[in-house]
């Protein structure tokens, strides 16, 4: 009963006028963004921060912000599908099945069988959102700085796990991102710290300008150098409705894909992304004819597409009830808590409970929407498909730098745009994934206060972190993370998937 009360309040929050509006608003930008190949969900939360500053209701900000990652899910299979070039990371599997519908002649049901997946897979996904968050916020609040420091520490090295490329840089942009959270005062003694002796820099690095400089701005200066790759080769869609046979070969699937999807979706360093490329195995394997992947087969398109919206929507989990970032989209929608002036943690649940079950009913409303609208709107999107970025990115920069300086009015965070900016395309240039980056900012801070808190609390004592049962356990996940992942067979698996993303 206590969760149908929930469910009620959260409905009940999710269909006010406004933030139907703002849901409507989030899923169509989330669509558009998704389907413009590079620039992407993160880059785009990013960049709209300094909007949800000006909007004031945390609820309506952060069910826009949620709308657009999981919007960005269905638009990037557009792409994928019809010119081989994923909006989304997590869309790339469905590009290689995708694709080759789209040149027989069947990229209308190509394209409803996504969105057919992704609606069935966010349906069921936003329920077990709903169901779990709960008993494990109930679990967290159990939780002393201990237990929080070495939840924390999981999080970043799975966070370095998941990450693309090598793992010595991913393990070098987590430490570089906890080194710019210390920027500031300290906390306990007042002391400033790695502020170059700039005052407007006392209170820390601003996280908009971080996020907007690393994901946006970088995202724009690496696409620019790559307007050739994009072409437009299928401008009609018909024949959207899938036969009784495509219905038949998809549904299974769908399940499967959901499943999995679903489970994978929580882990923090890309849930969505692992999620879609297991789902793709796993079909091929339990395929009777696996020699029609990679030509077209319907299987290849349901289950990843699924796996990854249902990857999206789990990844919530985490962040609802831990306050801990499972991707960098739900980094940038705890900064976008802060910027509000919410703590993110468990106590979220019960001191904002219409916020907590609010954006969980907005995400099954936003699904809906997406299955209404976007099949009907295929032939807009895929005339938005032929701007030059030339044309696009220019007023995107405008908009982000009036955005940006807005929050503070301060000159600084725009001069931090302009390097984060620079140091975000550099790392890409490097082949190092900002993402690890960006979870190691968010997280430094929190990490640093429990750490101290924890110290302080066992008078200077270090073994707390390995005598308390919890935190101990949680150190020894992290520490099998870690050697796991540096193991030959596995470390050779891991490239294999990544150089077949790529």
């Amino acid at each position: 009963m206590e969760l149908l009360d929930n469910l009620a309040l959260g409905f009940s929050t999710a269909t006010s006028l406004a933030n139907l509006g703002f849901c409507l608003i989030g899923v169509l930008l989330g669509t558009l963004i998704g389907v413009l190949p590079g620039i992407g969900a993160t880059a785009t939360i990013a960049m709209l921060l300094p909007i949800t500053f000006q909007i004031g209701d945390p609820v309506s900000s952060l069910i826009m912000l949620a709308g657009i990652y999981y919007g960005a899910q269905y638009g990037g299979s557009t792409t994928a599908i019809l010119i081989n070039m994923p909006g989304e990371s997590s869309s790339a599997v469905t590009a290689i099945d995708g694709y080759q519908m789209a040149k027989n002649g069947r990229a209308g049901a190509a394209l409803a069988i996504a969105a057919i997946g992704s609606f069935f897979a966010g349906t069921v996904s936003t329920f077990l959102v709903a169901i779990f968050a709960p008993p494990l916020t109930a679990i967290a609040l159990e939780f002393g700085a201990a237990e929080y420091f070495s939840l924390m520490i999981v999080g970043l090295v799975s966070s370095v796990a998941l990450a693309h490329g090598s793992i010595v840089k991913a393990l070098a942009m987590v430490v570089l991102g906890l080194l710019l959270g210390l920027v500031g005062t300290d906390i306990y003694t007042g002391t400033p710290r790695f502020t170059l002796g700039i005052r407007e820099y006392a209170d820390g690095l601003n996280f908009v300008a971080v996020a907007v400089g690393v994901f946006g701005v970088a995202e724009i200066l690496r696409n620019l150098e790559n307007e050739h790759e994009r072409s437009v080769m299928i401008r009609r869609v018909s024949g959207l409705m899938p036969t009784r046979e495509d219905f038949r070969r998809m549904a299974t699937p769908i399940v499967r894909g959901t499943i999995i999807g679903s489970a994978l979706g929580i882990l923090p360093g890309g849930g969505a992304i692992l999620a879609a490329f297991a789902s793709y195995t796993v079909e091929k394997r339990v395929s009777k004819n696996p020699g029609e992947f990679g030509k077209g087969a319907i299987e290849g398109v349901a289950g990843p597409e699924s796996a990854n919206n249902a990857g999206a929507q789990t990844s919530f989990i985490p962040m609802l009830t831990l306050g801990i970032p499972a991707n960098p989209v739900m980094a940038l929608m705890i900064g976008a808590m802060i910027i509000q002036g919410i703590v993110p943690g468990p106590n979220v649940a019960i001191e904002q409970p219409a916020l907590f079950w609010g954006i969980i009913a907005s995400m099954w409303i936003g699904n809906l929407m997406l299955i209404i609208l976007n099949l009907p709107l295929i032939g807009l999107w895929v005339k938005l498909l032929t701007i030059p970025y030339y044309v696009l990115f220019p007023i995107i920069m405008a908009f982000c730098s009036i955005g940006v300086y807005s929050v503070n009015t301060n000159i600084y965070d725009l001069y931090a745009v302009a390097f984060f900016g620079f140091l975000g395309y550099l790392l890409t240039k490097l082949r190092c994934e900002p993402a690890p980056l960006l979870l190691g900012f968010v997280l430094g801070p929190l990490l640093e206060e429990n750490l101290r808190r924890a110290m302080i609390l066992a008078r200077g004592d270090p073994t707390t972190f390995v005598t308390r049962p919890i935190s101990a356990g949680l150190l020894f996940i992290a520490l099998a993370v870690l050697v796991i992942v540096f193991l030959p067979a596995v470390k050779k698996k891991r490239e294999e998937v990544f150089v077949e993303e790529n």
